[in-house]
């Protein structure tokens, strides 16, 4: 059974207070963390450089980790006890790491908020930006600061949407899809870096057993593409709901026939996009092009601008053939 839900993932949630932070043990065992993580380092003769390029990760990262000021996620601290033959250590540690004590969802955000907690699936199409459930922390800072002016408020809202993914991007996550529109990766947040991390965590993602990132891609003329996003969720108990949100309420409607239709789109947007693996082509290929902005310095015309040059088109077109087909030809698509 599955619940639909519709948001624009720029402010899903977003509103947010925190907690009496007294008693509150997120961050502490944030920094007790780092310290375990810059002990092995350091025991391991390795600099913040060496390690981040044997995750892979920005050495940035390593730093805000080791100072207890960013959430390391499960693959990251698995990673390190690789690397650093921790014996298992430190995935333990994080294991038992509340990390996110403080963050507090709006009264009428809370029911969204336990779906997502206790869904066996999520599916999503996204016509926009990235889901929040597969932003990076700098992208979010980038995307929320745009309408928000508060760099408190921005700190409190990029924590409840934080909070929301570490369940996801556990290995015993729920079954995650996304079906983003090409849009989605066109915009640019921030700059080519945050875009080329952000892309990087796409396809870190997309090899999870439990997560898979499809892309409708622009050549895709003949897909209906609905104009707003869409989140299906699938709960353990079989209850159906379509969730809709505007500014500050969300709605939830179990009318059989609206949770028919939308399905329906779904499976259609899905058969249409892009394969997983496919997927995973084109956004190598972004992130390539990130990685040559960022050496060479900012061109004219933002990513957001560019079209694929014409033989990439060519192989990631979705009319690529998934089995041998006689002289294939390059615009036909499949049924």
């Amino acid at each position: 059974m599955w619940h639909w839900a519709f948001a624009t993932e720029e402010h899903e949630g977003d509103v947010v207070t925190r907690r009496n932070a007294e008693g509150a043990g997120g961050a502490g065992s944030s920094v007790l963390f780092g310290e375990v993580l810059r002990h092995y380092r350091e025991a391991a003769l390795l600099t913040q450089d060496a390690l981040a390029r044997e995750i892979p990760c920005d050495r940035s990262q390593v730093a805000k980790i080791e100072a207890g000021t960013r959430v390391p996620s499960e693959q990251f601290a698995k990673r390190c006890d690789e690397v650093l033959g921790t014996g298992g250590v430190l995935a333990r540690i994080w294991a038992k790491v509340d990390w996110y004590p403080q963050v507090v969802h709006p009264d009428w955000f809370e029911r969204r908020v336990q779906m997502d907690a206790e869904a066996t699936a999520v599916m999503q199409y996204l016509n926009n930006v990235v889901p929040g459930l597969m932003q990076t922390e700098e992208y979010m800072h980038e995307l929320l600061s745009r309408h928000i002016g508060d760099s408190k408020s921005v700190e409190e809202r990029v924590r409840a949407r934080l909070s929301r993914q570490q369940r996801f991007l556990t290995s015993e996550g729920p079954l995650y899809v996304a079906v983003l529109d090409e849009s989605c990766l066109r915009r640019v947040v921030g700059g080519p870096r945050i875009m080329r991390d952000q892309f990087a965590h796409l396809l870190e993602a997309n090899q999870r057993p439990n997560i898979r990132i499809q892309v409708v891609p622009f050549d895709a003329t003949e897909t209906d593409r609905p104009n707003a996003p869409m989140t299906l969720i699938r709960l353990p108990d079989g209850r159906e709901w379509v969730y809709s949100e505007s500014l500050d309420l969300g709605h939830f409607n179990d009318d059989p026939a609206v949770l028919s239709r939308h399905r329906q789109t779904y499976d259609v947007l899905r058969a249409d996009a892009l394969s997983a693996r496919e997927s995973a082509v084109l956004i190598s290929d972004l992130m390539e092009r990130c990685e040559h902005r960022e050496q060479s310095g900012p061109e004219r015309g933002g990513l957001g601008q560019e079209q694929p040059q014409r033989n990439q088109r060519r192989r990631l077109h979705r009319s690529s053939p998934r089995f041998p087909r006689p002289r294939p030809r390059p615009r036909q698509q499949e049924p």
